[in-house]
């Protein structure tokens, strides 16, 4: 294990004897780090964290510290980290509250760039990224393959579905459904993403059809429930990424950006 003599590791943190830590480091006793990982310099990694292998987290991040809520009264709850996340300069990712589900979870392959917060009780899938100063509040859930611009906000317990879009400076307040792209303060949709699906080879037929299901909800002038109902109901539910669509509609707490 390369550990640099100014590094301060509890006896109690279980560490593979492959990771790399740089200096100045501070590790405290309850944290596991997997295979392969690397923490450059400056980095405290704290409270109940585990985190997975070929994770490499830069100088000044703070992984796993205590939440920012002010119910919290240092219940022993948890941060899990995946596989292969980057986790770049100045970031901050709290563990969980014993109100929610005691845990905060990120996944695998996933990019916070400088200055991004995590907070307590998030859910995060795989493949996401986050740029420079994006915030989740606490309880938020995003899925996969989503992107949140610089200095993107997102407000407590809303849901970012899968393949979703946020812009730089978008302050989102509702839920984000699938594939939808969203910007300004507060946030309204802008389309879908199509040139990404290109870029990911979807076929045309599916975008064809999902820019339809995307006009009856944001275009048509139709209530929100109208609008699902008609999709719903007709040839463009058997879709199956009009399907997740519209589900990720009909699944939300909050409301969607509209």
């Amino acid at each position: 294990m390369a550990i640099h003599p100014t590094t301060l590791i509890d006896s109690k943190a279980e560490i593979d004897s492959s990771v790399e830590i740089g200096p100045f480091c501070v590790i405290g006793p309850n944290v596991k780090i997997g295979a392969g990982s690397i923490i450059k310099s400056h980095v405290v990694i704290n409270g109940h964290t585990t985190i997975g292998c070929n994770n490499e987290i830069y100088q000044f991040a703070s992984v796993g510290e205590a939440n920012q809520d002010k119910k919290y009264k240092g219940e022993p709850t948890q941060l899990v980290i995946g596989d292969s996340n980057v986790i770049r300069e100045n970031a901050t990712i709290h563990r969980g509250t014993i109100q929610d589900n005691g845990i905060t979870l990120v996944g695998n392959h996933n990019l916070f760039m400088a200055s991004t917060h995590i907070g307590h009780d998030c859910i995060v899938g795989d493949h996401n990224i986050l740029a420079n100063f994006a915030a989740l509040a606490g309880h938020v859930v995003v899925g996969d393959n989503v992107i949140l611009g610089g200095y993107a906000g997102i407000h407590q317990f809303c849901q970012v579905n899968s393949f979703s879009m946020c812009g730089m400076g978008s302050m989102v307040s509702k839920d984000i459904p699938r594939y939808v792209m969203v910007s300004g303060s507060p946030a309204k949709a802008h389309g879908m993403n199509f040139e990404g699906m290109r870029r990911r080879g979807v076929a045309a037929e599916v975008i064809k059809a999902l820019r339809k299901a995307y006009k009856a909800i944001y275009l048509k002038g139709l209530t929100l429930e109208a609008a699902l109902l008609e999709l719903e109901q007709g040839d463009l539910s058997h879709v199956p990424e009009v399907a997740e669509f519209i589900l990720s509609i009909r699944n939300s707490k909050r409301g969607i950006v509209r």
